[in-house]
């Protein structure tokens, strides 16, 4: 599921109008996941909006909660500096909507790897850019993905929606193919520090790269 959009197709819709009309939508037990891709593209992107939850790391990128959607998803601003990325994972059978709020992104997207063969190298499916305002999604049925700043000189920003929220996830060696469990944690919370903001505020044990 790829589309763009541009600053005309946008509403006037603020951030807090998005979060109030996700919770409208996740109040069904089913979820279209059409529809919450288009609610996300209804967004456009306003700094003075974001910024109180965008934390950089100089050693990794961050991962700061916005909202816990009454435990039916969570919404995430990713920040991201220069050159900084995740490692290869899967999503736990969530949902995962990624908006790319500022700079740009790079999404590298995997199959996943074949049962009883070890050390395959994960060859990357396509390379897909996302820039200001452009949506992603991805679940576990269409593989695994990597995410990263291309730039080596501009931050990005992204939010993110999973559903069901998820505390942990697996991350793969592009090497081998090998899998791991690992552990994903909050930089900050609702704009405050978590004690995580000191060591792992993202998928650090996952092969992050930067």
């Amino acid at each position: 599921m790829e589309r763009s959009i541009t600053e005309n197709d946008q509403s006037s819709m603020t951030l807090q109008e998005l979060i109030e009309k996700l919770h409208v939508i996740f109040a069904d037990d089913q979820v279209n996941a059409d529809e919450v891709h288009s609610v996300m593209e209804s967004y456009s992107s306003q700094r003075n909006e974001w910024r109180k939850f965008a934390s950089f790391d100089p050693y990794r990128y961050t991962r700061n909660l916005v909202d816990e959607g009454n435990g039916k998803f969570n919404l995430i601003v990713l920040c991201w500096g220069e050159g900084q990325g995740s490692g290869i994972h899967d999503h736990s059978d969530a949902h995962c909507f990624m908006k790319v709020l500022d700079g740009e992104l790079q999404e590298t997207l995997y199959g996943w790897p074949q049962d009883g063969i070890e050390n395959e190298k994960m060859d990357p499916l396509r390379k897909n850019i996302y820039r200001r305002n452009q949506v992603a999604y991805i679940n576990d049925s269409l593989g695994l993905h990597r995410v990263e700043n291309p730039s080596h000189t501009n931050q990005a920003v992204s939010l993110h929606l999973y559903s069901p929220p998820f505390k942990a996830c697996h991350s793969f060696d592009e090497r081998t193919g090998k899998k791991r469990s690992c552990q994903v944690t909050f930089w900050s919370q609702y704009g405050v520090r978590t004690p995580y903001g000191n060591s792992c505020g993202s998928y650090v044990s996952c092969g992050e790269q930067n």
